[in-house]
């Protein structure tokens, strides 16, 4: 029985509890094998990255038209970190599910749920070393960013923090899962292969529905893939980290109410209830959130900075109808080059997809397909591009207002490079793995007799 004795923070310190977790969860072969796997996917994966963008670049170099195409976020950073997206999806929960599976199965979580702890601080212990785990996880991943850095690549500070914040906050939620799935099993297997089933299935789902309008469109949502998606196109939205963190944090609280063992799972599903229901209502908040910010340095999410200006001013509400099927490229061209700016520059944007699925010959008995309707005010105008050249001096005709004069100055110059990757692929296939196995070997070893010896002689 657990004591009823009430402790404070003083008399339960906080760190030989997480020095006990991030103990635990180092001294297992999953996290180590995991980093030996990550040396040769996310090598191989920078090689292929950086020689497709020598190839683009050694064109781009006797053309400064297409330099200004070139981008090391969309044509280095995004590739390399996406090999590691793939192994914190497929690998990284049998690293997460450590930190409690291992427990349970052994029998130790019943000593250790009557330590002078609170059960929501022996969850957050185990999440602050899942952290510590992806952390070591993330070391190819870096060392692919540096060795760019070292080939004369060039590195944007703020758009390549943002695409490492995302994969961290990917990796928080996967780990969430992960103890969570290990909180409601009795087995580390069962709890990876429920893992696995949301992480994979949120793959499939992405596949199936993704791009579909009406309620398809809110469940494609779900999908855990939806969460890095915006940071790897440069946007920092605010309601989509909330969104993230209400997750994570729900899941953390569920894995609470299910960790103490010798509770029916009655009185469990019980107690889960209200956390339902709690984190649900905070995600309807966090979808309220438009906040959005475009911190790629070719502002590629985003109109010239004249037009953002003007377009902020313009109050009146903004009906967009498009008569397009939503598999057809036209509706993903406005929906990139327009819908989706005008939503985060103008303060009142309501766009609505009106067009049907086509069949397979392709045409349309519809006279209005293709077309393209805004309503501003009491004004309304029809146009079927999908260029932001067009339709900005639609939208300002309808507002009675002025284009901006263009801003001089400001071109994304590009930054095209040829280099060599010799040295990557020396790296990465061979003097990483080797520190890798001298750390695990260093972890591993068995702790050293001098003090027993000296205790002995004295």
């Amino acid at each position: 029985m657990r004591s009823p004795k009430t402790y404070g923070l003083r008399a339960a310190p906080l760190w030989p509890l997480l020095a006990k977790e991030l103990r635990e969860i180092t001294s297992g072969r999953a996290l180590w094998t995991m980093l030996l796997l990550l040396c040769p996917l996310i090598g191989y994966s920078f090689f292929q990255a950086v020689s497709l963008y020598g190839e683009a670049s050694t064109a781009a170099l006797q053309s400064p038209v297409m330099a200004n195409s070139l981008s090391p976020l969309d044509g280095i950073l995004v590739p390399t970190l996406g090999s590691f997206y793939v192994a914190v999806t497929l690998l990284f929960p049998f690293v997460a599910i450590r930190a409690l599976g291992q427990e349970k199965e052994t029998g130790a979580l019943r000593l250790l749920v009557q330590l002078p702890y609170r059960p929501s601080t022996l969850v957050s212990a185990k999440l602050a070393a899942v952290f510590g785990a992806w952390s070591l996880a993330s070391i190819p991943a870096l060392s692919a960013l540096i060795l760019w850095r070292i080939l004369g690549g060039h590195v944007a500070a703020v758009e390549t923090a943002n695409l490492l914040f995302g994969h961290l906050v990917y990796g928080l939620l996967v780990g969430a899962l992960a103890l969570f799935s290990a909180s409601i099993t009795d087995s580390a297997s069962t709890a990876a292969i429920i893992a696995l089933a949301v992480t994979i299935g949120s793959w499939v789902l992405d596949f199936a529905v993704a791009g579909n309008p009406g309620p398809l469109s809110w469940i494609a949502q779900l999908s855990l893939t939806q969460t890095l998606r915006p940071f790897e196109q440069g946007l920092l939205s605010g309601g989509h980290v909330l969104g993230a963190a209400f997750v994570i944090f729900g899941l953390i609280a569920l894995t609470t109410v299910w960790l103490p063992p010798g509770v029916p799972p009655l009185e469990k599903l019980r107690r889960s209830l209200p956390w339902v229901l709690i984190v649900a209502l905070m995600l309807g908040a966090a979808a309220q959130v438009r906040l959005t910010f475009d911190v790629t340095e070719d502002r590629r999410n985003s109109f010239p900075l004249a037009d953002q200006k003007l377009l902020a001013t313009l109050r009146l509400p903004l009906l967009v109808t498009v008569h397009l099927a939503p598999e057809d490229p036209r509706y993903a061209d406005l929906q990139r080059n327009v819908l989706a700016k005008l939503e985060r520059t103008m303060p009142n944007v309501s766009a609505t997809l009106a067009g049907r699925r086509q069949g397979f010959s392709g045409g349309s008995s519809d006279e209005s397909y293709g077309e393209v309707e805004y309503v501003y005010g009491n004004r309304s105008d029809i146009s079927r591009s999908t260029s932001p050249r067009e339709i900005l001096p639609l939208l300002y005709a309808l507002a009675g207002v002025s284009s901006p004069a263009p801003t001089p100055g400001g071109e994304y110059p590009g930054y095209p490079l040829v280099a060599g990757t010799d040295a990557a692929l020396f790296w990465f296939f061979g003097g990483l793995p080797l520190l890798i196995v001298l750390c695990w070997w260093w972890i591993r070893r068995p702790p050293s007799n001098s003090l027993a010896y000296e205790g002995g002689t004295s």
